[in-house]
């Protein structure tokens, strides 16, 4: 496994993004954010695409920004991020956001935003998009707060940016396809035992890769 900004590293991202949208915290949202786009676009199926896709861009900015901090943040330490005490380092946070994950250790507040029919510019559905980035981030922060982690030992700004970009386009998937097509809506699976599964399977990818960064620290030494 060799995450150094191999066209695959984007591949397993996305689908990294795709899967956590589908856990118990960030699946129930989706009927809230697609009513808000519902309301704004009424029966245009392309104004709905272009809004939904405007509301997902605004959380992928969000999360490409977290993406260059941490970059720059790498940049500055220099040569201590590929250290192997660093690599152990990040292996651990990654091990423990995995586990609290598991233990649903972090909750999501999420309250309804209240929509004005009125409004039906692209730019304010991109700054809800901004800010749903803010707000759903302590629910994906087990796995953002691995990705940010792994970042961090890297000196690549574009690399830390597009792979958040590409994340948070995974995750915003489903909602895309659901503002578009409403009638998909209906058709998706209820909530249920199922989202823990998942929830339970993307915990155990994190202690894993958790596990491979403290393997190869203390290989190098």
């Amino acid at each position: 496994m060799n995450l150094s900004g191999n066209p695959f590293d984007y591949v397993l991202v996305f689908c990294g993004g795709v899967l956590l949208s589908l856990t118990p915290c960030v699946y129930p949202l989706i009927p809230v954010s697609v009513g808000y786009i519902t309301a704004k676009s009424g029966s245009s199926k392309l104004k709905s695409f272009l809004l939904s896709l405007v509301y997902v861009s605004g959380i992928a900015v969000t999360y490409s920004i977290l993406g260059l901090i941490a970059s720059l943040t790498g940049m500055f330490f220099g040569k201590i991020s590929v250290h192997p005490i660093t690599q152990i380092a990040v292996g651990t946070i990654i091990i423990i956001f995995g586990i609290m994950m598991w233990f649903d250790l972090f909750s999501l507040f999420y309250s309804g935003v209240r929509v004005n029919s009125k409004r039906r510019g692209y730019l304010s559905t991109f700054i809800l998009g901004l800010s749903s980035g803010l707000v759903i981030s302590p629910c994906l922060t087990p796995a953002l707060g691995s990705i940010l982690a792994y970042l961090a030992t890297k000196k690549n700004v574009f690399y830390g940016m597009s792979l958040l970009l590409t994340f948070a386009y995974g995750m915003g998937l489903i909602l895309i396809l659901a503002g578009t097509f409403s009638s998909i809506l209906a058709n998706l699976p209820k909530s249920g035992i199922w989202l823990v599964y998942i929830k339970r399977i993307s915990s155990l990818i994190l202690i894993c890769i958790g596990l491979y960064f403290i393997y190869q620290g203390i290989r190098s030494f």
